[in-house]
């Protein structure tokens, strides 16, 4: 459900073409709404799409109860997407039990603190390739004060755009950023593969200034997640800085937890054969480059 301007809304409600027998599923409206155009129906894929506009009176869609009829005694589940006009998108599950959501009023500046720091955290855990840069740059620069230095930059340059790419000043396709940051992955490990004796390169001269570079990449990736959740109307400032500082927050406690690792396993970490020693560095790179031919492959398909 999509709330336009006005008492109006639109409605997209979609079932797959094939369904158990006896499921019939039906979304329920607040009794309020009436129909304002006639309902379009086509098929889209393996399912079928029904779009059409509601007026549901004045008053807007707070409190009241949205659901889908004909989920109890089926296993069954929908997901429901409400985007309101404050510029809240609110996501739920709905099955046997839990059939219909309730509308919440828009939350005070404490649960958007919360939400959003525990969202940044959340998607930072959840990125394999972040973690994986974030991985590599411990492994190429080991020195105390310089990785700080390293990982601040980092930190610095997704900040940016996260706030660039979340705030409209940026737009570019999302799977041109994820072959983007694929390919940095796979540089960064490259350079950490590099054999004794080779002149370094601008990652390792520089990691501060190269780590800052490959942030702003990271940043167009972290701000997917943020488009999904929406920034909420009148706190969008403080939605972006909790957000942000989530992704800190689970940054700093994957670091913490390599560091700790390392720590622990110091006596079997002593070196060893060339290979040995550069085993992290042929994994990341290896899934590095499956990631970037996968990418590549969805982006000029």
């Amino acid at each position: 459900i999509r709330e336009a301007a006005g008492d109006e809304a639109a409605v997209h409600f979609r079932t797959s073409l094939v369904t158990p027998s006896g499921v019939s599923l039906r979304p329920q409206l607040p009794p309020t709404c009436r129909d304002v155009t006639a309902v379009e129906a086509r098929e889209e894929g393996s399912g079928l799409s029904l779009r059409w506009s509601v007026d549901c009176g004045p008053g807007g869609w707070i409190g009241r109860r949205i659901g889908v009829d004909g989920l109890e005694g089926t296993r069954v589940e929908a997901l429901l997407r409400v985007n309101l006009a404050d510029g809240r998108v609110l996501s739920t599950i709905l099955r046997a039990g839990e059939a219909a959501f309730t509308v919440p009023e828009r939350p005070g500046r404490r649960h958007v603190l919360q939400a959003y720091t525990r969202l940044g955290v959340s998607h930072i855990l959840s990125g394999l390739d972040h973690l994986l840069f974030v991985f590599g740059l411990m492994l190429l620069v080991t020195a105390p004060r310089k990785l700080v230095a390293t990982i601040t930059s980092f930190t610095l340059g997704h900040s940016v755009t996260l706030s660039l790419v979340a705030l409209g000043f940026v737009d570019i396709p999302t799977r041109a950023v994820e072959l983007a940051i694929a390919a940095s992955v796979f540089l960064l490990a490259v350079e950490i593969a590099r054999a004794p004796g080779q002149p370094p390169g601008l990652l390792r001269r520089a990691p501060w200034i190269m780590a800052c570079v490959f942030g702003l990449l990271h940043g167009m990736g972290f701000a997917g997640a943020l488009a999904e959740a929406g920034l909420p109307a009148g706190e969008v400032p403080l939605a972006l800085f909790a957000f942000n500082a989530g992704i800190e927050i689970g940054q700093l406690v994957f670091v913490a937890g390599v560091l700790a690792g390392g720590w622990l396993l110091r006596d079997r970490l002593a070196p060893g054969p060339f290979w040995r020693q550069h085993l992290p560095a042929y994994a990341i790179g290896s899934l590095a480059a499956w990631w970037s031919f996968e990418r590549a492959a969805r982006l000029f398909a």
